[in-house]
C-alpha cells in the first residue's frame, strides 16, 4: 500500500471573484471554531453543561510583492470612503501537478486592513503588501 505524502505549502493560488489575483507569497488565518456556551439547569449538580455558541472565523492574511497593479488598494479604498465591497475569495491548493486538490472558500470577504512595503536603503527584500481579510463564512471543498 502507498502512504500519500502531504501536500506542500507553496503551490497555491488566490482566486477573487473568480478571477486569479497575482502571486501571494503567504496566506495565513485559516481557520473556524465554535464558542463554548455554559448552560446549567436548576436540577443540574456541579458542573455545567457544554453548548454550541457563536462560529467564529478568523481573519485571512495575504501577502504578495508590491507591483504597480492597484486592484488590492481600489478594494480597500472603496471600504474607507464607505462603500465596503464583500467578495468571494477561494484559496485553492495545489498539488505537484499544479492540479487542484482543494478549496478554501470565504464568502462575503472585505480588505479591513491594508499594510504597503517596509522600505529601507541598503536592503535586498522584495518591496510587500498584505492585506487582512474579514469574512462571515469559511468552507472547504
Amino acid at each position: 500500500m502507498t502512504r500519500p505524502d502531504p501536500y506542500a505549502g507553496f503551490r497555491f493560488l488566490v482566486e477573487i471573484d473568480g478571477v486569479a489575483s497575482a502571486g501571494f507569497t503567504e496566506v495565513s488565518g485559516l481557520s473556524a471554531g465554535i464558542e463554548p456556551v455554559d448552560y446549567r439547569e436548576g436540577s443540574d449538580r456541579g458542573a455545567a453543561r457544554k453548548l454550541p455558541g457563536l462560529r467564529k472565523f478568523d481573519d485571512v492574511t495575504l501577502k504578495r510583492g508590491f507591483t504597480a497593479n492597484r486592484d488590492l488598494w481600489d478594494w480597500f479604498k472603496s471600504g474607507l470612503d464607505g462603500a465596503v465591497q464583500r467578495r468571494t475569495v477561494r484559496i485553492i491548493l495545489l498539488d505537484e501537478d499544479r492540479t487542484p486538490v482543494g478549496r478554501w472558500i470565504l464568502r462575503e470577504a472585505w480588505i479591513s486592513r491594508w499594510e504597503g512595503p517596509h522600505l529601507a536603503t541598503g536592503g535586498s527584500d522584495v518591496a510587500m503588501e498584505t492585506i487582512v481579510l474579514v469574512h462571515e463564512g469559511l468552507d472547504f471543498e
